[in-house]
């Protein structure tokens, strides 16, 4: 597609540009003043000010945002500012050691406007590429993508999944709905209408056994949350296995037993996982066996705030990694009241002098109110409590510093006396 056509126009009110002008990727409803032409939902639209300055190329959007930018330069050809979006994330996670990583071949490729590319989340897992868009605009345009990883990856690739239905039925997420951060409600048993956009099999795989720094997942794009794995949890998990040592280990919200495989290869003496849906236990069952672990282990289906309730095991170390409490403004609320709960309980179940890894993936929580309401159940647990590590994000899921919403995961290791 080139620009030989005339793009539809937003045009911004002019005490409305500063925003943009300084490479924020979304323009609001509100600094909207018209618009030149009729664009639908997904469309490709240039953004200007009323006196008619550039601003960007962005895809249009219905709702409180009414355009991402993935450009602030005009363009000529589509095709080849996604070419250039996908090379540059490509050539970061070479730079950072993952595309020709022997110990780990699972990672992010794309991260939507950490990427210059709203709306678009690519994961790598052992030569498949998961696509999952979170826009019409970016839906459109999935052929080209694959075309693009085709020629980048050239053999390595076997196939590229398209995971994207879930969230299509959905508008596009407004800021801070944690769109990144927010997996579906549970492993579902039904497949959706996702489907393989190229595979070089006639029957191609529906999951992989991966590696994650030398440890083994089983990932199943088609049922699995999210694209199938939480990658972004995968440097947290590395910092459990310098503590996890000799140590009894509760994981709750435990989905493929990340936090537990890495606890028992580090020497863990009893690692216990909770999580609500029995197809996660089943997972995280099946994680620690293909890891041949030593120890230990023992997984319990059953809701997180009832178990610890319940059980009557003290523990070394404690690991609270919810789902998105808030997925929109209107629930954040509620969301810091069940994060403050969530680690009274934990700073109740925890021995003396023992460490809670504490995080939440809610974009409408930020870092600062995060981290009130672990300070409330703090002071309400009477015990001192010190701060070890701020946790975060991988650099695989980079954050543009034009767009800090994009830092949606937040976490906390705390020493408690």
């Amino acid at each position: 597609m080139s620009n030989q056509q005339p793009f539809p126009t937003l045009i911004l009110h002019r005490q409305k540009t500063q925003a943009i002008k300084r490479f924020h990727p979304w323009v609001f409803s509100g600094a909207v003043k018209c618009k030149d032409g009729n664009p639908d939902q997904g469309d490709v639209v240039e953004i200007v000010s009323e006196d008619g300055e550039f601003l960007g190329i962005g895809h249009f959007g219905t709702g409180s945002v009414s355009a991402r930018i993935f450009s602030f330069e005009k363009i000529t050809s589509l095709e080849d500012i996604w070419k250039k979006r996908l090379q540059q994330a490509f050539a970061q996670r070479r730079n950072i050691g993952l595309t020709e990583s022997k110990t780990t071949n699972a990672y992010r490729l794309v991260n939507a406007e950490g990427d210059g590319m709203p709306g678009l989340i690519i994961d790598w897992y052992n030569g498949t590429a998961v696509i999952q868009c979170h826009s019409k605009g970016m839906s459109a345009e999935k052929e080209k993508f694959v075309d693009i990883l085709k020629t980048g990856y050239g053999e390595r690739l076997t196939s590229v999944y398209d995971k994207s239905a879930a969230t299509l039925n959905h508008k596009m997420a407004a800021p801070g709905s944690a769109e990144e951060g927010t997996p579906p409600p549970a492993i579902t048993n039904h497949p959706t209408t996702d489907a393989y956009l190229y595979s070089k099999n006639a029957s191609p795989e529906s999951s992989r056994v991966v590696l994650e720094n030398n440890n083994k997942f089983m990932v199943d794009w088609v049922l699995g949350q999210k694209t199938g794995f939480f990658i972004d949890q995968r440097d947290n998990r590395s910092l459990l296995s310098r503590y996890a040592n000799g140590k009894s280990i509760l994981n709750t919200f435990s989905y493929s037993g990340g936090f537990s495989v890495y606890a028992m290869q580090a020497g863990a003496s009893l690692v216990h996982s909770v999580d609500s849906s029995a197809k996660a236990i089943d997972l995280t069952n099946q994680n620690v066996k293909l890891n041949n672990c030593a120890g230990k282990h023992e997984s319990f289906g059953s809701d997180v705030f009832d178990f610890m309730k319940t059980s009557k095991e003290e523990y070394d170390i404690i690991v609270l990694d919810p789902p998105a409490f808030a997925k929109a403004q209107s629930a954040r609320h509620h969301a810091i009241q069940a994060y403050t709960r969530l680690n009274q309980a934990a700073f109740k179940k925890i021995k003396k002098g023992g460490i809670v890894f504490t995080f939440s993936c809610s974009q409408v929580v930020d870092r600062e109110m995060f981290t009130g309401a672990v300070t409330s159940a703090a002071i309400d647990s009477h015990r001192n409590i010190k701060v070890l590590h701020h946790l975060s994000q991988p650099a695989d899921h980079p954050v543009s510093i034009f767009n800090p919403e994009g830092l949606y995961l937040k976490g906390l290791v705390l020493y408690v006396e």
